[in-house]
């Protein structure tokens, strides 16, 4: 007879111990956690996350989050302008001042000009490999790694909650707000556990009174009585698991104790209670759906949160006519007063106008709040903040007055955690084109955030069958940053 270990001996005909075990967790946990438990990983990989956090790197921030504005912002029109384009090409909006002598971004801008001593903008960020479509290029800077590779790699965010963890024990290390735009499909975790997955908060309006998170709450007919019944349960059943060499048995523990900490601590719908935020801070950020998801970005930070994602755009409403996908996608009609849906409109079908509230309006109003607000709770100082999007417009209107997929130049913002700011770094030509002096690439983006939080990229991750990865292995640290 095959040696059986006692995780599987028969409770009772045609239920184990370990299928018990699963079975009881999927019980009281929601079903988006619950989720998480189809695969626990290898318990080598765990060991090797828990020496292989922190090393001789630089380690200046403790968290991170990163603004994802999805669809591809036109640099030209924002942080890198360009007057001296030809007219027929050149955007509408006009360079301004910042409150950095010489430093100058667009007058979409206004409110970020405020801020702009906090933070320091990559005109040069291009790609070396073409990825040009909206899915590929946001899976190419969630991960700072080009896909199609061999082996899928994990987003940064993944990587960062594996060999970091967080210091909030009832909240996922790896949060993402509301993760329900059109490329959210993207994330990744490679190689990596599903444990390791990004949470995603979803939401279509979180400016909605009733808005809140699914999936943190008892499932229908269980109280927490009867959770703390059965995770005891759990725990007279696991008596013996971690010694047995079953594997993921601590794993699988973890979990639990997770899940139980996510369950039951107050604090927890407390991190996304923006009700509780005071309405001049709900105002400041803006009342529609992109500042108050900015707002939910910093609430989870003050939490404690390792890695927190914000992937937005303003819902369609009666508000928007014309207006189905709000994305930075602007093939046509980029510079409309209103929707984007014009005789002749083809690729941008959904847009509204890159200068109206929905677009720019809004992002200017949260961005720098969000930096003036973190800046006064002290978040600044251990928190890198990265504004990022997947590429950039082509310096040059088509015929439908839009600007289409530009992946050879763009632009992305740091702040925080020490980065000098005040500074431009990289140069694009005088069309915005081609980058033309310090050309940086998503590896350099991912390599600079592992080298802030301090994760030794010299010291590979594995595999399942044993493969050594090195994180971003052809990136570069943004040294300007440090």
């Amino acid at each position: 007879m095959p040696h059986q270990s006692s995780a599987d001996l028969p409770l009772r005909e045609g239920l184990t111990r370990r299928c018990l075990l699963q079975r009881s967790a999927r019980s009281f946990v929601g079903i988006g956690l619950g989720g998480m438990l189809s695969s626990l990983g290898n318990p080598s990989l765990l060991a090797a996350a828990a020496s292989g956090g922190h090393g001789k790197h630089f380690g200046r921030a403790k968290k991170v989050l990163v603004i994802l504005e999805q669809g591809g912002l036109s640099h030209m029109d924002t942080w890198d302008p360009k007057p001296d384009a030809p007219a027929e090409h050149r955007s509408i909006y006009k360079p301004i001042r910042t409150n950095v002598p010489g430093m100058h971004f667009t007058e979409l801008l206004s409110k970020t000009a405020k801020v702009a001593d906090k933070l320091a903008v990559v005109r040069s960020m291009c790609h070396k490999i073409k990825v040009d479509d909206h899915p590929r290029g946001t899976q190419y800077i969630l991960s700072g790694e080009v896909p199609g590779g061999p082996v899928e790699m994990p987003d940064i965010g993944s990587v960062v909650a594996y060999r970091s963890g967080s210091s909030c024990d009832y909240l996922p290390p790896y949060i993402m707000i509301p993760g329900n735009h059109e490329q959210s499909a993207m994330t990744r975790t490679g190689y990596l556990p599903p444990s390791f997955a990004a949470f995603k908060t979803t939401g279509k309006d979180l400016a909605d009174p009733q808005w809140k998170v699914p999936n943190l709450s008892f499932t229908t007919g269980i109280d927490q009585r009867r959770f703390r019944d059965r995770r005891e349960l759990l725990s007279n059943l696991d008596i013996g698991l971690a010694t047995d060499g079953v594997p993921g048995a601590e794993a699988m523990k973890t979990f639990y104790d997770q899940a139980e900490n996510l369950l039951t601590n107050p604090n927890t719908m407390g991190a996304f209670d923006l009700q509780s935020e005071p309405d001049a801070t709900r105002e400041r950020y803006g009342r529609g759906h992109r500042g108050q998801c900015y707002l939910a970005g910093r609430k989870l930070i003050e939490s404690g949160v390792r890695f927190v994602t914000v992937d937005v755009r303003e819902p369609d409403s009666s508000k928007t006519p014309g207006g189905s996908n709000l994305n930075w996608d602007h093939h046509d009609y980029i510079y409309a007063n209103g929707t984007c849906n014009l005789a002749g409109a083809q690729g941008g079908v959904g847009r509204y106008g890159i200068g109206t509230w929905w677009m720019m309006g809004s992002t200017d109003q949260a961005f720098s709040a969000l930096i003036e607000d973190m800046d006064q709770r002290g978040l600044l100082a251990d928190t890198l903040v990265c504004f990022v999007t997947e590429f950039g417009r082509t310096p040059r209107l088509n015929k439908t007055k839009g600007r289409d997929h530009w992946p050879n130049a763009y632009s992305i913002v740091f702040a925080g955690a020490g980065v000098p700011g005040g500074q431009i770094i990289g140069e694009t030509d005088s069309e915005g084109g081609y980058v033309t002096e310090r050309p940086y690439t998503p590896e350099d983006y991912a390599a600079t955030v592992y080298e802030f939080l301090g994760i030794d990229r010299e010291k590979p991750l594995f595999t399942p069958d044993g493969r050594p990865i090195f994180l971003a292995k052809k990136g570069e640290v943004i040294r300007a940053l440090i």
